[in-house]
């Protein structure tokens, strides 16, 4: 894929994930070295238990689902070695045929965004992602050059429109002028952005699996939904066609910590990626007749 020109639709990010859902059911998984996993796993929290940690699960997973999300941050506090083991797993993630979303909630403006757009989803770059997640707190504007970045690649953004944490409905359920909350705006702008685009949009959105009844309208939103928060902060995989509504098709579940604890056996890891999978693709796609998930039949 070149930097020169647009992606032809079919080559775009939204269109590579709809084929993945398709095949492997709605499910990422996170990959997420807590201390506390570590461990669990009987591994040290040092840059060998991490490099341990992440090959093995990212070996397990990858195969089994449709997207492999690393948070950035349990790499980058090990430094240069920690962003080291992370090039590494983005590639083997890839090789195993899973989209990688990098969890890294960048955010800025002008030639600081641009240069992180670069880093992350740039042909060539060494920490190069299918998509990252953004966040748009200094302005949806400010993201500009990722996405069009995304665009000449290729490659996928999601904004933190509703998070699943407590803390963020002081700012994401604030009303703006125009009468809408600050959550809505962010659907809304995204919505835009994926006007017209088949099978979909490649900008998504994160809404939490905790978000309340009828809190945003994600009708016209034409693009992907990262629904964390299943498991550890206390979701079901359940509640996700209440919540979301007409656009349960969109969804793609979350799961990391609440999937990892099955480690360290890979056999154990793929067993359960495939249950969880496979439940979520039976209460997101009831309507298509798909296999479900795990490796395509």
């Amino acid at each position: 894929m070149g930097n020169s020109t647009a992606e032809p639709a079919e080559c775009g990010f939204g269109a590579r994930l709809v084929a993945a859902v398709t095949a492997r059911g709605p499910l990422c998984a996170g990959i997420d070295p807590h201390p506390e996993l570590l461990g669990h796993w009987g591994l040290s929290d040092d840059v060998r238990g991490l490099e341990r940690f992440a090959l093995d699960a990212v070996e397990a997973l990858a195969p089994e689902v449709a997207l492999i999300k690393p948070q950035s941050a349990f790499f980058e506090r090990h430094g240069a070695r920690g962003i080291a083991v992370l090039e590494r797993i983005l590639l083997a993630a890839r090789d195993a045929g899973a989209l990688v979303l990098l969890d890294v909630k960048r955010g800025d403006i002008g030639s600081t965004m641009a240069a992180y757009a670069a880093a992350y989803l740039s042909d060539g770059a060494p920490l190069a992602a299918d998509a990252i997640t953004v966040s748009p707190y200094l302005g949806i504007g400010a993201l500009d050059p990722a996405f069009e970045l995304a665009g000449r690649t290729g490659r996928g953004v999601f904004v933190l429109a509703l998070t699943s944490n407590r803390e963020g409905a002081d700012v994401q359920a604030a009303v703006t002028p125009t009468g809408a909350t600050v959550a809505q705006s962010v659907v809304d702008a995204v919505a835009a952005r994926n006007a017209g685009q088949r099978p979909g949009g490649n900008v998504g959105v994160v809404v939490g699996a905790t978000a309340p009844l009828g809190a945003l309208c994600l009708d016209a939103l034409n693009g992907p939904i990262l629904a964390p928060g299943i498991g550890a902060q206390g979701a079901r995989l359940t509640d996700l066609p209440e919540i979301f509504g007409v656009a349960t098709r969109r969804v793609v579940a979350t799961t990391s910590r609440d999937l990892l604890r099955h480690g360290p056996g890979p056999a154990s890891l793929r067993r359960a990626a495939r249950r969880v999978a496979d439940q979520a693709g039976a209460l997101l796609h009831p309507p298509t007749g798909q296999l479900g998930g795990g490796t395509p039949g």
